[in-house]
């Protein structure tokens, strides 16, 4: 492993001390822990961009978060670092993804709280909500690349150190997100007709490629090829020619993808759905006990939160269609339904 690689023996350690396991690393067993959570399996119905229901072939969060795996190891195994850890980040950077993807996290910025985030949340799932309320108890590497995999709009390669992950293998997990989402968002909209092939930039498809391998390829060996060390420091970094396509692809995707109006009108409704739940399951808080068992959350009834809260969380762990049946559930009236000879007393 190259020097810039993070050991697993070299690691800050858990928030609880445990024994280590006899053969797996510590950044393995995090792995582990978070593909055998409830949490993962809820992301395969969760919303990429465009809803589940509009067709199996569109990539949900959960295959979003495995090709964002895949980018990473690839990138990491070229450069000689810790495929493990930033595998073990990958696999659970969203983990706290909200139902009905970004329209879902601004949902919950509104009612709950103007600084909820989902990677912050993503966080909280693996430190305080699985296991009913214990955690996973993962390293610190892990969670502090968790944390910081994403910042919205912000740059691809961000300039400010605060914003940056203490390893390597984390920094290139935040990369590898936006690798994929550019590459496959673009794929998912071509299909679904929201764009054409011919609008997308005529410079994104010179300089990166046009087909989902091409990018792909153009995107994670520019990476490789263009990472250096300078002054004892491990820089990634990708060249200005593909690294001005992918932000002119992303420009495109915000202004005629994520903000056009077939997928825009359908996020207004879902947060509608997400908005009108958090305020029933605020008035109802035993039927929040009751949701949340159901959901393996049961245990964090008991944790000391406030009720805003383990609504909060509640529906931040919502996938897609539970989120949609239980609205149907609640707020969609059900017909009476008479036998005839009900029906003819209820006449007279």
């Amino acid at each position: 492993m190259s020097p810039f690689g993070c050991l697993s023996a070299a690691s800050r350690g858990r928030r609880r001390p445990e024994k280590p396991c006899p053969i797996r690393t510590a950044f393995q067993v995090d792995r582990d822990r978070i593909v055998f959570s409830n949490a993962f399996r809820r992301l395969k119905h969760k919303t990429q961009v465009f809803l589940a229901p509009l067709g199996d072939q569109y990539r949900t969060r959960l295959t979003h978060t495995l090709e964002v795996a895949q980018m990473a190891r690839n990138i990491v195994r070229a450069l000689r670092l810790n495929e493990d850890l930033a595998e073990a980040i990958a696999l659970g950077h969203d983990l706290g993804h909200t139902p009905f993807g970004h329209g879902g996290e601004t949902a919950l910025k509104e009612v709950y709280s103007d600084h909820f985030t989902h990677k912050a949340q993503s966080l909280r799932v693996v430190d305080v909500l699985e296991r009913n309320g214990d955690g996973l108890n993962l390293t610190y590497e892990v969670r502090d690349g968790i944390l910081k995999h994403s910042k919205g709009y912000g740059k691809i390669i961000p300039d400010d150190p605060s914003e940056l992950a203490v390893t390597v293998e984390g920094r290139i997990v935040r990369i590898a997100d936006i690798m994929a989402y550019l590459n496959h968002d673009l794929e998912d909209a071509i299909r679904s007709g929201v764009i054409l092939e011919e609008q997308v930039p005529h410079e994104c498809g010179h300089v990166i490629g046009r087909t989902h391998p091409e990018r792909a390829t153009t995107m994670i060996r520019d990476l490789v090829y263009n990472s250096r060390v300078v002054d004892g420091r491990f820089c990634l970094r990708m060249s200005d020619r593909v690294s001005a396509a992918m932000t002119s692809l992303r420009e495109f995707l915000y202004e005629n993808v994520y903000r056009s109006p077939k997928v825009h009108n359908e996020f207004v409704k879902a947060k509608k759905i997400l908005i009108e739940l958090y305020g029933y399951f605020l008035e109802q808080p035993e039927r929040l006990k009751l949701e949340m068992i159901k959901i393996g959350m049961g245990n964090c009834n008991h944790l000391d939160q406030p009720l805003e809260r383990r609504v909060c969380d509640f529906i931040a762990s919502l996938t897609d269609s539970r989120a949609m049946d239980l609205y149907e559930r609640i707020f969609f009236p059900s017909p009476l339904l008479f036998e005839p000879s009900d029906r003819a007393a209820f006449n007279a």
